[in-house]
């Protein structure tokens, strides 16, 4: 397989042992089919990044880790890489390290490898969890800018936020639901991800807030712990159903929309208004085909250029900048779909 990179950076890009990409580059025995995968897909990545970094410019490498379903993954891959063009001279070169579920442990692993690594900055979407917590602690005595996006740690070293305000988010999609369902109520299926995440617990406040005080007449159930996954966020959605007659309605926080909607139609069950969250590709189509009636969406793009202005801020001055970066929400309906990048 040829390719013009040390064997440590094409494993690192990876997230696999050096000896494995060894045995794959020279054609060995035993590896299997989606190891050789991932080992030509790093090298493409290295690729893309060296042909971006051809300028004058420094070059400022950052890691971009993320516990999300693929359909987020992607989109926010596509936003940074988009961003990574508007800032010559200076080039950034993005390390993306993707999971659609990592234990605690193995983040943690991880964020460890790249400090002892060697990094100039993290962009992290994780858990609010004690040893993920304390694992950005050791990244910022190590003198490693970490800004988190999209779900916040708040009571960690991290540098700033970068993201949607997730309270307001959930306040707004309690004011479209409760509008759509008016006078007749109803139940609304709140679906998380999980509850590890605090940008989902706080949209869901958000929410909750603004059911219980403005639309009393409207219930709540919900369902956690599907990780995005249509699979078992199918499952449990039809579990919930099964066990009340009453729901009539979505609010989708953590994503597996596809399943939420294929578990109302195997019930026989219509869905008076469906709120989901981001505008991936899965929720395009839906919207298009006016399945789901509104995508909160915020700019990736907005997030990703205020990640590489947060690290630059950190060159060479070690300038503390602390705070919330937020990106606006917007309301997308069937009417107003922005033309695809």
């Amino acid at each position: 397989m040829a390719h013009a990179f040390l064997v440590k950076d094409i494993a690192f890009q990876a997230g696999l042992s050096t000896a494995t990409v060894d045995r794959v580059l020279n054609g060995r025995p035993g590896v299997r089919q989606q190891t050789e995968m991932r080992v030509r897909a790093a090298i493409a990545e290295l690729e893309k990044q060296q042909t971006g970094a051809m300028s004058s410019g420094r070059t400022l490498a950052i890691d971009i880790v993320m516990e999300t379903p693929q359909r987020f993954s992607d989109a926010v891959r596509a936003a940074f890489e988009a961003e990574t063009a508007t800032f010559f001279p200076r080039v950034f070169r993005c390390r993306f390290h993707f999971a659609e579920v990592m234990k605690p442990a193995e983040l943690v692993q991880l964020l460890d490898r790249i400090r002892l690594r060697g990094t100039h900055g993290i962009v992290l979407k994780a858990p609010d969890v004690g040893e993920v917590v304390a694992a950005v602690a050791r990244a910022d005595a190590a003198g490693i800018p970490v800004l988190t996006l999209v779900t916040d740690l708040p009571n960690s070293a991290r540098i700033a936020y970068a993201g949607a305000d997730n309270r307001a988010a959930g306040e707004t999609a309690a004011h479209l639901i409760g509008e759509c369902l008016g006078r007749g109520g109803g139940k609304v299926l709140v679906t998380l991800s999980s509850g590890r995440f605090r940008g989902e617990e706080e949209r869901e406040i958000g929410f909750r807030r603004v059911i219980r005080a403005h639309y009393p007449g409207i219930g709540v159930t919900e369902i956690s712990e599907g990780h995005g996954s249509d699979a078992a966020t199918g499952t449990l959605a039809t579990a919930a159903l099964a066990a009340d007659s009453a729901i009539n309605a979505a609010y989708s926080i953590g994503g597996g929309n596809r399943a939420v909607l294929a578990a109302f139609e195997a019930a026989g069950r219509p869905v008076r208004v469906f709120v989901a969250h981001d505008l991936d590709a899965d929720n395009r189509a839906l919207l298009t085909a006016r399945r789901i009636g509104f995508v909160l969406h915020h700019d990736l793009r907005t997030d990703a250029r205020s990640a590489f202005r947060t690290i630059m801020s950190r060159e060479p001055s070690g300038r503390r900048m602390i705070g919330a970066l937020l990106s606006a929400v917007e309301i997308i309906t069937p009417y107003n779909i922005p033309a695809g990048d």
